[in-house]
């Protein structure tokens, strides 16, 4: 801090200077003092005691004063944009030899009002020209050793003359933006247009590369401001289009520019905007903090988003009044279309009101059965809801991306067959009679999951390798493969693994079950939210209603798949939740989920493909937010991150109203060259993951070891995460980084990357692979039971992996019922988790296993 004593000798002279000051302005300025008492702020404050608001308050006898660096600035808020005439500045002793005085409309895109060099402290008076809403100092250079300080700084215009013609707002602010290309997926063309300063989009380093906006609608454009990083542009276009295509037509052509914040008067019509780089300054691509698009189109504020509305010609909705017949054939054709399309683009779900119906409902890819009753039992189906593996040879181990819920079931014959594997999720159901889990023939199936449902008879998994049940009832389990695993099932079997393979929790420690569609008594659509159950067992509609709350469906914005992420974003924004009905919604910006409680509900496993390198869903550090039922299939430009749950920077406390994401599933390649670095961040705390699969490809289009280059399926961040039903494959690194404290995992199901080339480039440094589950050597408590991962190298079968559980030894990590397979002997997993467990080999496909650890 500086000593009173410099300041105290100045003051007398300051007094002086004051009176000075103050005297009314003579006849040579018709201009006013237009920034006495406005809201002032500055990049930083020496003290408390010396404020940005100092310097504007009239009162010679105090100062803002900076903090001792050169790059420091004071700027002060008009209120409105008015035309400028001249700067008083008012130094006290620690001055600038150097600085700007610099004029802006939004506080974002400056403009250089006036250069000085050579200051020499004291009053400052400069004439200066244009019109500003917000004025600044910007020092460049110190007189001294401490950092900037001002008595006052006074700024004179003209309020009652011409205002600026070009408002200050941003027309392009947070609108849907592309780029010719990225550097990375660190630098998203949607970077440059949200407003912050400190992100950025940046090209590859090639000309010419563009950057363009779509302003929604044909805008009137006066000014387009730059925000340039250092590698600029020294030569470029401002285009604008009808259609975001050719022809675009110039506003301007800039050559030797120099970078730095520019502000382009424009004149011209058009939707989109872009600035076409046509010579880079630097050997960088180009790379824009900020593009800001300024118009002078009036538009009235938008209309209200409605909420509810049609749920579109693929919810199928079946009335008791409609005959067998007919349900049977709209069941039957969407089975034809669907049975083998894995990666086809339809999306179905029938939605049964409630009633009786003699039907048998089989179910194929992105199909949903959903009985549309409060309650299981209010829709009856005698025959069945079943899936068979008959498309695919009796093989049912690509059985994915489907499901039923909500519904009984008296099934023919007394047993439904639901032979599926990953992402096929059965909840709410009451089976009236046996569930046989395998194919016919009992060909092979990889794992599955169910959750609050009654199975009166048995539970038959024969040829399911793994499985978990969650929350349920069950007359009985008659066996398993390798890995069985109960928690709070009433009749579920004893724990007893290594043999029987069964892994046992008496209670689930905290579970919620995932919202749902129903018909209230009135006919009206509705969305029912489940109570959060703690020590949960048994079914949670076992002593009547499931508990909870009845939403509206006008709470919601019904999306279609022509929805933008704008659309959609304005929707949340206004306080909507989402529905998104059956189909595949494209989106180049964020969804961003920003308040507590919203809920995001897929019918028909609705689907999502972030373009633009884009993460697809963002979910701020808030209460209770419920995700469920949708699919993220990452797009062909790397994301960095699909699915953010909380920023870096989380830290709130969810305990009592925890975040849910049920039945949420990630594809990194199948049906097309998908790419991203990670797909699941979890970093607010509290957050339940209740079934997910995140699958890297290894089979349908876009597949190989450089093509769909995921790195890590999930890494956890955030404290007192419980995952119950984790299914996570096939990533090039880990699967699962967790450095959150007080992490569970109830069940993990896992392979590993079928298609490294070979050892060389599958070392972990010198260890040899990456672990499937890798909790961070900081983390003090963490508790697993009933995980299994297998390795099937089919490129180089000769590739071994040290191990696939991997943890701190400590006292609070645990672990319960671990497993590791070689596939056919297709390579080898040398330990189960860190130096424990026999090694995994052989065409026997024998499971190695550890009861407990350490």
């Amino acid at each position: 801090m500086r000593g009173l004593s410099r300041t105290a000798a100045l003051f007398t002279a300051s007094a002086v200077v004051a009176a000075l000051i103050t005297l009314p302005a003579t006849p040579a300025f018709a201009d006013t003092l237009v920034s006495q008492g406005k809201p002032a702020t500055a990049s930083s404050v020496e003290n408390a005691g010396m404020a940005a608001g100092n310097a504007v308050d009239g009162n010679t006898g105090t100062r803002w004063s900076s903090l001792a660096t050169a790059d420091q600035w004071l700027q002060v808020d008009l209120g409105s944009s008015i035309p400028l005439t001249r700067v008083i500045l008012n130094w006290e002793a620690a001055y600038a030899t150097a600085y700007k005085v610099q004029g802006s409309q939004n506080g974002t895109t400056w403009t250089d009002l006036r250069s000085v060099t050579g200051g020499d402290g004291g009053i400052d008076t400069w004439d200066i020209t244009g019109s500003a809403r917000y004025v600044r100092m910007l020092g460049i250079t110190r007189a001294t050793g401490w950092g900037y300080s001002l008595w006052e700084f006074q700024v004179y215009g003209e309020p009652g003359g011409t205002t600026d013609p070009c408002p200050a707002a941003n027309a392009a602010l947070n609108k849907p933006s592309s780029a010719s290309s990225i550097q990375n997926a660190g630098f998203p063309a949607s970077a440059a247009f949200d407003g912050n300063n400190g992100t950025r989009w940046s090209s590859a380093a090639s000309d010419p590369q563009w950057i363009q906006v779509d302003l929604g609608s044909t805008q009137t454009i006066c000014a387009i401001d730059l925000r340039w990083e250092a590698a600029y542009a020294s030569a470029f276009k401002l285009q604008v289009s009808a259609n975001g295509a050719d022809p675009w037509t110039d506003l301007k052509s800039v050559t030797g520019a120099t970078g730095g914040v520019q502000s382009h008067a424009v004149s011209g019509s058009g939707r989109y905007v872009r600035m076409l780089g046509t010579t880079r300054a630097t050997g960088y691509g180009y790379s824009l903090w900020e593009f800001a698009v300024r118009t002078t189109t009036t538009t009235n504020p938008p209309d209200p988003i409605p909420g509810g509305g049609s749920l579109g010609p693929n919810v199928h909705v079946i009335d008791p009044s409609m005959s067998s017949a007919t349900i049977q054939s709209a069941l039957d054709t969407v089975f034809t279309q669907q049975e083998s399309a894995q990666f086809g683009t339809g999306r179905h779900a029938f939605l049964f009101k409630p009633g009786t119906y003699n039907v048998n409902a089989r179910v194929g890819f992105y199909t949903s059965i959903i009985g549309a009753g409060q309650n299981p039992g209010d829709v009856v189906i005698n025959g069945g809801v079943t899936v068979d593996a008959g498309w695919f040879g009796g093989n049912a181990t690509q059985n994915f991306w489907r499901s039923t819920e909500n519904l009984a079931v008296q099934p023919t014959g007394g047993e439904n067959r639901w032979a599926v594997s990953q992402a096929a999720p059965f909840r709410r159901m009451h089976i009236r009679g046996n569930l046989n889990l395998a194919p016919t023939g009992y060909g092979w199936a990889s794992g599955g999951y169910i959750a609050d449902s009654k199975i009166d008879g048995s539970v038959g998994p024969y040829s399911q390798q793994q499985w978990y049940t969650r929350d349920s009832t069950i007359g009985s389990w008659v066996n398993g493969v390798w890995n069985m695993v109960f928690s709070g099932v009433a009749g579920a079997p004893a724990n007893s693994f290594p043999e029987p393979v069964y892994t046992t929790l008496q209670n689930t420690p905290i579970s919620r079950e995932k919202p749902y569609l129903y018909v209230d008594g009135g006919g009206n659509y509705r969305v029912f939210v489940p109570a959060l159950r703690t020590n949960a067992r048994g079914h949670s509609w076992a002593n009547g209603p499931t508990a909870g709350t009845s939403l509206p469906l006008t709470d919601f914005y019904v999306a279609k798949p022509t929805d933008t992420a704008a659309t959609i974003n304005a929707a949340l924004a206004q306080g909507l939740n989402l529905l998104l009905t059956p189909g595949i919604y494209h989106v180049n910006a964020p969804i961003n989920i920003n308040r507590p409680n919203t809920i995001v509900l897929g019918l028909g496993l609705a689907t999502i493909i972030p373009d633009n390198a884009a993460t697809a869903i963002k979910v701020a550090d808030v209460d209770g937010v419920k995700l469920a039922g949708f699919l993220i299939d990452a797009g062909p430009q790397k994301s960095d991150v699909l699915i953010e749950v909380g920023p870096a920077s989380s830290s709130a406390d969810h305990a009592a109203n925890p975040t849910t994401l049920q039945d949420v599933f990630v594809r990194i390649g199948g049906a097309f060259a998908g790419n991203a670095t990670t797909s699941l961040v979890i970093n607010s705390d509290d957050v339940i993951i209740d079934h997910t699969w995140l699958w890297r490809g290894d089979h349908g289009e876009g597949i190989g070891w450089t093509v769909n280059t995921a790195e890590t399926g999930m890494i956890v961040n955030g404290d007192d995460v419980l995952a119950t039903g984790l299914f996570v494959e096939h990533f090039r690194k880990y699967d699962v980084e967790w450095y959150g404290e007080r992490g569970r995992t109830i069940f993990f199901q896992n392979e590993k990357a079928y298609d490294p080339p070979n050892q060389a480039a599958y070392m972990n440094g010198t260890v040899k692979g990456w672990a499937a589950y890798k909790v961070g050597p900081n983390v003090n408590v963490h508790e697993g039971w009933g995980m299994g991962s297998y390795c099937y190298f089919n490129v180089d079968p000769t590739i071994e992996v040290d191990r696939v559980f991997e943890t701190p030894i400590k006292p609070g990590v645990k672990f319960h019922s671990l497993l590791s397979v070689s596939l056919g002997g297709n390579g080898r997993i040398n330990h189960v988790i860190n130096d424990t467990g026999a090694p995994a080999f052989g065409t026997a496909t024998i499971p190695s296993k550890v009861v407990s650890y350490p």
